[in-house]
């Protein structure tokens, strides 16, 4: 599916450049989108904390005491000609733990989502005067036609 956000020239033209930055930045999925990525950005703060200060102190203890960020395999020590190479694999973990820990929560969202979509639905439409009348009109001429 194409998006085609191109204005007609008339348009184009009348506007002017302000005026169609004007009418683009106003229109409601742009708006939604800001709102998206900076509550988005909210989150991620949330999580790494999370993970950073409440998962993680516990899991490094269970591993021997030591904060896994810190975690990571020398290659080649610094010399005065070479810089040092390190694999930081406790940056890492905590990247793929964080990731978890996101994924497992917008699980969780969905899935109330998802409960109380269904719960919604579930619920006994009540009709009007208008719509049940309308029905049975429907039903007399379904047994008309009926052989």
């Amino acid at each position: 599916m194409s998006l085609n956000l191109e204005m007609p020239s008339v348009v184009k033209d009348s506007l002017g450049f302000v005026g169609e930055f004007k009418q683009f930045i106003s229109r409601g999925n742009v708006i939604d989108l800001a709102v998206g990525v900076i509550i988005g950005g909210a989150f991620g703060q949330i999580t790494t904390s999370l993970v950073n200060d409440i998962v993680m102190p516990p899991v490094g203890w269970l591993a021997s005491g030591h904060d896994f960020a810190s975690q990571a395999f020398v290659i080649q020590d610094k010399t005065t000609d070479k810089a040092e190479v390190v694999i930081t694999y406790g940056r890492f973990l905590n990247t793929v733990i964080n990731f978890l820990i996101i994924s497992f929560v917008i699980f969780l969202m969905i899935k109330v989502i998802n409960r109380l979509k269904r719960k919604e639905e579930a619920k006994p439409v009540s009709l009007t005067t208008q719509e049940k009348l309308l029905m049975e009109i429907r039903d007399l001429l379904a047994k008309e036609k009926a052989p």
